[in-house]
């Protein structure tokens, strides 16, 4: 007859006040032995007491904040902890939310749970359908919950309250309402009418850093300073384009005057958001951009580390696809020396590379001994003329196929003014190598 895996029983107790924890023999001592004993009883099964003891005296448990517990999930998490036994549910948590998280906690590393005095044990069907009505209830009292706050921010808002997150620029928080910061009321102000004058969010980007402009500096309510930062494209709009600057308050679509007072008049707010829309790409080249294949779609990036995004050009009726540095975009074009490269350029280099890639002869070698794992006998030759076929198979996939052929071997793509630099990933072989040949091999 088998004998019955060891499975370790961790006991946990808890008890919310210091009284009597002085005694020689207490409260947690008293639910450690009915756990000891009831884990006795398992001993058939494989049930061994764990040589650790996990106490939490003095403490609620109205949160998760106890050292043993702690502990206890830190061990579970290393994998020496197979069964979680308490003497009553309360013990773990009298918290439905903070249970339903521990729950999550004790499936993820596959831990039963297991109430001595109720009779509530995951490792039985009738354990399994109490704890899931027990989670049922926690789903409902979180949603409850979230209702409740959704509807007073509601409420609050409609009346124009300011309802917390990171302060705008231009305004300061005190007791919970916003107050004007007037030089940076002045900051916004110049944003908006400037704006107004050129219309060029990158023109307005490269002005606010020459004058050494920058985003909102605030103090967490913990006390940390968060420095503000420059002002890129991205929060440039977000300054255009919030009403709170009207003396406003926005809420699902929905404006509520507010309590604060506001820094730009209404004209000059609807005279940017006008010119904002007509700066707007037309549906016609947004279309454009979604059809047109990019082959290096998240693997290029610039001689900084910045990631090039793909964008396009249309002159005298033709379009032109790029690749541009998302530090020019976010921060204007002289903020780097390289801006974009066409991808008509880059793309044919790395594709050439690619098919000398696969010809090289450290990574024939390479493959050859991966694909001997499973193919005892298969030659260098055979795998040569395998991976050859990579350039009859590259010219016949459609421009998808070839952008996740070509993510699973370059690992990165990095292009300065002197040249381009490519990181591959040789795990990625195997997989392409399969397709050419029909053999299934893992890597």
């Amino acid at each position: 007859m088998l004998e019955k895996p060891k499975l370790t029983c961790a006991i946990y107790t808890r008890k919310s006040c210091e009284e009597g924890l002085d005694q020689d023999y207490n409260s947690l001592d008293a639910q450690y032995d009915d756990g000891a004993s009831y884990i006795q009883s398992q001993r058939q099964q494989g049930w061994v007491v764990s040589p650790v003891r996990y106490d939490d005296g003095g403490y609620s448990g109205g949160n998760l904040e106890r050292p043993a517990l702690k502990r206890l999930i830190a061990d579970i998490e290393a994998g020496l902890v197979h069964i979680v036994v308490v003497y009553k549910i309360d013990r773990l948590s009298r918290s439905l939310a903070d249970f339903a998280k521990l729950v999550e906690v004790f499936d993820k590393h596959g831990v039963t749970f297991v109430s001595v005095t109720q009779h509530f044990n995951t490792t039985t069907s009738m354990g399994r359908l109490t704890l899931n009505i027990l989670l049922s209830f926690a789903q409902f009292e979180r949603e409850v919950t979230g209702e409740r706050i959704r509807d007073k921010i509601a409420a609050s808002k409609k009346k124009g309250i300011w309802m917390g997150g990171v302060p705008p620029i231009g305004y300061d928080v005190q007791d919970r309402k916003l107050l004007i910061n007037k030089p940076e009321a002045t900051t916004v102000r110049f944003i908006f009418e400037r704006y107004l004058a050129h219309g060029s969010r990158v023109r307005m980007v490269q002005e606010l850093d020459d004058r050494c402009y920058r985003a909102k500096s605030w103090t967490t309510l913990e006390g940390k300073k968060r420095t503000g930062k420059k002002i890129d494209t991205l929060h440039l709009h977000k300054i255009l384009t919030n009403p709170i600057y009207t003396g406003k308050i926005h809420h699902k679509g929905q404006l509520y005057e507010g309590e604060h007072e506001a820094i730009i008049p209404q004209e000059t707010w609807d005279a940017v958001q006008a010119q904002l829309k007509s700066k707007a790409p037309r549906t016609k080249q947004l279309t454009y951009k979604t059809d047109v294949p990019f082959l290096l779609r998240g693997v290029i990036f610039d001689m900084h580390g910045v990631a090039m995004t793909p964008s396009y050009a249309k002159k005298r009726g033709k379009h032109y696809r790029y690749y541009v540095s998302t530090k020019a975009i976010r921060h204007g074009y002289s903020s780097t020396d390289l801006r974009s490269i066409p991808a008509e350029q880059i793309e044919p280099l790395v594709i050439g590379h690619l098919r000398q890639f696969f010809t090289a002869p450290e990574i024939i070698q390479l493959t050859h001994a991966k694909a001997q794992v499973q193919s005892p006998h298969i030659t260098v030759n055979e795998v040569r003329e395998g991976l050859q076929q990579f350039n009859e198979m590259w010219d016949q996939l459609f421009p998808l196929e070839q952008n996740r052929i070509v993510r699973l071997i370059v690992q990165r793509i990095q292009v300065s003014l002197q040249g381009v630099d490519i990181t591959y990933q040789p795990n990625g072989i195997m997989e392409v190598y399969g397709q050419v040949t029909g053999r299934l091999l893992s890597a």
